[in-house]
Parts: structure tokens; sequence; C-alpha cells
């Protein structure tokens, strides 16, 4: 019985070359999930990308204002066959990213977005983990954003690539991480981290690099597409405001989940509390690991998915970055009993959640963040090599 545990426990069989052969299998495989998410985003069901696509094409034609008005991308998303209508919601610097590909026949610019932007996101990671290669093309989070032909793949980059960069080349990693105003609950716990850690470039890159955008995206649309994006909040109000469980059981946060048992205003405050925890556990995580950066990046990246309350599985190819921190760790010092299956549960918990939460009607996404945050804080060092 004990070696059958220690089998399991140990997990020595999960070894490298075995890690980097199921990455292999899981990416082929994934490319016939691709396929079919292509062929279902061309028929009457549409998908996400159709609110970038058309945004983009009605912004090619100088009415970017129109833009932010769903009555008024309908008629455009209606030409792909697609029956309804998907509100552009992102602030108007996200039309810089999605006016080359409004230019495009639908099928086509669905394909340039989702190889352009993974291979982005893939790009940075290469950059930062050259060896991890495998665990990279194949993570499981990546994947499910360019089913989606979402933009996390995107944003993805900037977190990572922000977070990363930002310890020896402070000002990039700074404006990567100020680019976030596309999509800014994502960056939410990063003015705490760079404050806490006293790392002033970056902070004042972040917001040199929002202002910005929002500066120049103000310049290049004018002033009354400004304040359309403001009365488009209303319509972000609305999609909240959506009662269909299906649609918060998609959400990777705990307030998704508790919205459908206990409703919006106790999920909320719960929520909020947890954000202020995840505050708290990030700034003092700079002391607790004498100032490692790497480690105390990891730490507010994995924390990011518990503090917003609005947040999908297809936002999280961020979540590569606490993943590698901890498998490198891991080596470095040597693993712990369980942790070879832990880091394969966290690696592949994007998917595994997503297909759960129906037949579970729960989305398990915030146990894994939850289990993510506490194995960083436990794993960081106050003495780690290379720091002072």
């Amino acid at each position: 019985m004990g070696e059958k545990l220690d089998f399991i426990r140990q997990a020595d069989w999960l070894g490298k070359e075995r890690v980097r052969s199921y990455s292999l299998i899981l990416l082929l495989g994934s490319l016939a999930m691709m396929v079919n998410s292509f062929i279902k985003a061309m028929g009457e069901g549409g998908s996400d990308f159709l609110a970038f696509w058309s945004a983009g094409k009605v912004a090619l034609a100088g009415r970017f204002a129109d833009v932010f008005d769903p009555e008024l991308l309908k008629p455009v998303q209606e030409a792909t066959g697609f029956d309804g209508v998907f509100a552009f919601v992102n602030p108007p610097p996200f039309l810089f990213a999605v006016m080359p590909v409004g230019g495009l026949p639908y099928p086509l610019a669905w394909i340039a977005w989702v190889a352009g932007t993974f291979a982005i996101w893939a790009a940075v990671c290469w950059k930062i983990w050259p060896k991890y290669w495998p665990l990279i093309l194949a993570y499981p989070g990546a994947l499910i954003a360019a089913g989606h032909a979402q933009n996390g793949l995107l944003t993805g980059a900037l977190l990572v690539g922000g977070v990363a960069f930002a310890q020896r080349r402070p000002w990039l990693g700074g404006v990567l991480i100020g680019a976030l105003v596309i999509k800014p609950h994502l960056a939410l716990l990063m003015p705490f981290w760079l404050a806490a850690g006293r790392q002033w470039g970056a902070f004042f890159a972040a917001g040199v690099s929002s202002v910005g955008l929002l500066l120049v995206s103000w310049l290049a649309f004018g002033t009354e597409t400004m304040l359309a994006y403001t009365e488009s909040w209303a319509v972000s109000a609305q999609i909240m405001q959506n009662d269909d469980p299906g649609f918060y059981l998609r959400m990777a946060t705990l307030y998704g989940q508790l919205r459908i048992y206990a409703g919006h205003e106790v999920a909320l405050a719960v929520n909020a509390v947890l954000a202020l925890a995840m505050i708290v556990m990030v700034w003092r995580s700079w002391s607790r690991f004498g100032g490692d950066m790497a480690a105390t990046g990891a730490l507010a990246v994995a924390a990011t998915p518990l503090a917003s309350p609005y947040l999908f599985n297809y936002d999280l190819p961020f979540l590569i970055l606490p993943t590698l921190w901890l498998a490198m760790e891991a080596r470095r010092s040597g693993f712990r009993p369980w942790d070879k299956l832990l880091l394969l549960a966290l690696y592949v918990s994007p998917f595994a959640t997503r297909a759960a939460s129906l037949p579970l009607a729960l989305n398990l996404m915030p146990a894994f963040s939850a289990l993510m945050v506490w194995m960083i804080w436990q794993r960081g060092r106050k003495n780690p090599a290379g720091t002072t």
C-alpha cells in the first residue's frame, strides 16, 4: 500500500521527457478543438471575435463612435450569418489592435487574430522560458483563449511580459503593464505590487503608458468616441445583470460562482473582501520573499483571478507565469510530496474546470487559483539566489 501511495505522492514517473511528450499530445489534440471552434464561429452561433472584427470594420470606415453602439454593429455581424449581436465594450485604445483585422473577410480575420495573438503570447513566454517551449505551446489557458478568438492571449502577453521584464527592464515592464488599459481589471493588483516593492520606474512607466494610450486614442478617434465609450458602460452593466447560470459558470472568479447561489450583493461583498486580502498578501510578499521580484510577481499574477470579480477562463493565459515559476522553483530546491501532481493539476486546471463547470454546476477555477497562491506563498524564499 505504501509503495502505491508513493507512486502517486512522489510521481517520479512524471519526468522531463514524459512531460514533454504529454504536452505535445495535448497540443495535437487541441488542434482538432481549434478546427471545431473555427467551424462553429463561422455558423449561426458566431464567436466572441465578431465584436472585435465588426468594431474594426466600422472603425476603418471612420465611424469610430459607432463601434460602441450594438445596434450599429448588428448588421455587420449578421452579414456573416450570425443571428444576434456581440457588443464591443473594450476601451478605445483597443481599436488600434482590432482595426487591422477589420479589413479582412471574417474567416481570414478569425484565423489571423488567433494565429497572431497566440504568436505574440508564445514569443513573450518563449523569451522568458526558452527551455519550457512544449509547456508553453500546449498551455490549456492559452488554447482556450485561442478557441474563443478572445483577447486573453494579447492581454496575457502584456501581463506576463510586464511582470517578467519589470525586474531588469523596468520601463519596458511598466509600459506593458500600462497597456492593460485595454482590459484594466486584469491589472488590478499591479499598482500595489509595484508600489510595495518601490519599483517606481516601472510604476511611473505604467502610468505614462496607460494615460498615453488614452490620449493617443482620443486624438485619433475624437471626443465623440471617448464619450460613446462611457455610454457603453450601460451595456456592460446590462450584461452583468444576466441571470443565466451558464454565463456565470464560464467565469473563473469566486464572484461568478457566488452570483448564482447568493446573489449580486453578497457575491460582490465577498469578492471585495477577497480582493483586499490579495492586496495585503501581495504587499507583504516583498518582505516574506526577501525582495525576490520573481516570487512576488508570480504571487501577484496568481492572485489576480481571486481579486478581480469579472474574469473568464479565456482570460487565463497569464497563469503560465506562476505555474512555470512553481515548476522551476521545485526543480531548483527539490520536489516535495504531491508537488508534481499538484503542478499537473494547476497546469490543466483552465481546461478541466471549464469542462466540468456545467456538469457540476460550479466552476472550480477559484479553488485552483487559491491553491496556486498558497503554493507560491509556501515556496517563496527569504534569501533567493541572485538577490540582495
